[in-house]
């Protein structure tokens, strides 16, 4: 069938979409995205009917769906703002209400049919759905697409107690990691249902990759002995059959729920970056990048350290991305923690232009994503840095009511307690962001974090020990050397001091005390003071005035 609306031509057998005569680039999961709303254009739908349609009610974040409702809407010259074809309408779902002729069919050779579940686009735009259809040799037409970016089943873990009373717990380690993932942005975590027909067997991982058509495998052990507990995991590449990641868990049993969800956590949040760390390495290879391959990217920049060249190199790569895209939700978010770095690492003598397109880009995203964890985190960090602290927190806790494993959130309620006067509460929220996930790419932050605090607290000794594991952590990350540097020419080791200063500023060479002064997030007198403390020691170490 061709659907005809404005100037667009929808052909569903060719899977092409035009303009004109001009073709329209669109990835297949988009394609059958509109497919679905035009389709059923005389009712609303919702979201579970899109998941359902679509990605065949595979568990799917409220950050992918809106990805792709965004990137629908580009396709066809409509705006989250305009909403002149497809309509949002709140708390009920999604309609297409544009004017639709219908057409027959043009001349072609068929395609398998829509909807499916794939993120990537494959030779002739075929997308394999509904009941599995099998080739001449047996062999599901699934097996010949490219798996979804992101795409994962987490297999039952294996219970090595030889006690059958554990499954529960080793089944509820494997059912809460399935869901735990699906919060990963952009994410297809196969449903647990699916995975458990696995349960019990001898398995080939890359078959089950073929199988489900993903990219990755996770599996693992549980074994109790006595007093403790021992999980192993691995990440496997599903079409290489490669082991990515390793990780064991040995410690003492304490309560198995309280446990479990550590567990699960420190899971999750090493998974996400190992994950995309492994999809930024695919990317590099993409003759044709698209917006998604360069988010990656530019993530994976982003998370080498806090200096200029590291975060112009990640902005290129999410200009780049919102360029081919302008509606991907996660290249805006990632694009507005660039712009709150910078201020923040006082890498700019004029901090407030950063945040306040950060503020914006964010209100922004909320306003199309509103259940966006890492965006409310985001802009919590904004509302504290402005000096809207009670508002920043209130934000943080937002983001970890929608994701409870979003540590980094609490690593900031434990600096927000810095600039209200209350340094002392801030390690036990550090220690909590290092529970949840000791290994986080951002944890020489959360050091960082300590060791200001302790700064506050005037015990120099503390800061330098926290101060140094955070550099152990991250060696790029200019501003944890400078309250290094301060800390060690207020114990009088100022020989040290002025080596870190030399470090930081090799970093970070336009740093002035003077910068320093500009940021300043509170007025809090307590804090204040200790403010001054840090100015005193940067002069001692022989970091420029300004």
């Amino acid at each position: 069938m061709r659907y005809l609306f404005e100037d667009y031509s929808f052909d569903t057998e060719r899977r092409e979409l035009r303009q004109g005569t001009d073709a329209v680039s669109i990835t297949p999961q988009v394609f059958d995205l509109l497919v679905y709303l035009i389709r059923n254009r005389e009712r609303v739908v919702s979201k579970d009917d899109l998941i359902s349609a679509v990605w065949t009610g595979r568990i799917v974040s409220d950050a992918a769906l809106t990805t792709r409702l965004n990137a629908a809407r580009n396709a066809i010259g409509d705006s989250g703002e305009k909403q002149r074809l497809i309509k949002t309408l709140p708390r009920r779902g999604f309609r297409f209400v544009g004017t639709v002729r219908e057409a027959p069919m043009c001349a072609s050779t068929a395609t398998v049919a829509c909807p499916g579940d794939q993120s990537d686009a494959v030779p002739g735009g075929a997308v394999a759905h509904g009941p599995d259809p099998q080739s001449d040799d047996g062999v599901s037409i699934l097996n010949l697409l490219s798996p979804p970016r992101l795409s994962i089943v987490v297999l039952p873990f294996v219970n090595l107690s030889g006690d059958p009373e554990q499954e529960y717990f080793v089944d509820g380690v494997t059912e809460s990691l399935t869901t735990d993932l699906s919060r990963i942005s952009g994410s297809l975590v196969i449903g647990r249902h699916t995975a458990f027909t696995y349960k019990g067997k001898t398995v080939d991982l890359k078959k089950i990759g073929r199988e489900l058509n993903v990219r990755y495998v996770l599996e693992g052990s549980v074994q109790r002995s006595g007093n403790r507990l021992r999980v192993n995991v691995q990440l496997v590449d599903a079409e290489s059959g490669n082991h990515l990641w390793a990780e064991r868990f040995d410690k003492p049993i304490a309560d198995l729920f309280d446990m479990q969800d550590e567990i699960v956590a420190r899971l999750a949040n090493a998974l996400g970056a190992e994950l995309i760390a492994a999809e930024a390495r695919r990317a590099e290879h993409s003759v044709n990048p698209d917006a998604t391959d360069l988010y990656f990217q530019g993530i994976a920049f982003a998370n080498k350290g806090t200096t200029p060249e590291y975060l112009t190199q990640a902005r290129s790569f999410f200009e780049r991305a919102l360029a081919l895209d302008p509606g991907c939700v996660e290249a805006l978010v990632g694009r507005a923690g660039l712009d709150e770095a910078t201020a923040i690492a006082l890498l700019t003598d004029d901090p407030a232009p950063h945040l306040a397109v950060a503020e914006a880009t964010l209100d922004k995203v909320l306003s199309q994503a509103p259940q966006h964890a890492l965006a409310h985190l985001r802009l919590g960090i904004v509302l504290v840095i402005t000096n809207r602290i009670t508002q920043g927190i209130a934000e943080c806790e937002r983001a970890l009511v929608l994701d409870p494993n979003l540590a980094h959130a609490h690593a900031w309620i434990g600096l927000a307690k810095v600039y209200v006067g209350h340094a002392a509460e801030t390690e036990a929220y550090v220690q909590e962001a290092l529970r949840l996930s000791p290994r986080d790419a951002r944890s020489y932050i959360w050091l960082m974090i300590v060791g200001i605090a302790k700064c506050h607290l005037d015990d120099d000794v503390e800061a330098v020990a926290w101060l140094r594991r955070s550099i152990e952590a991250n060696r790029n990350h200019p501003l944890v050397h400078f309250f290094l540097a301060a800390a060690l020419a207020r114990l009088g080791a100022v020989d040290e001091a002025k080596r870190a200063a030399r470090a930081a500023l090799a970093l970070n060479p336009s740093f002035t005390i003077r910068r320093a002064r500009c940021l300043l997030p509170s007025d809090n007198p307590i804090y204040l003071a200790g403010r001054e403390r840090f100015y005193e020691g940067l002069s001692l170490a022989g970091v420029p005035e300004g």
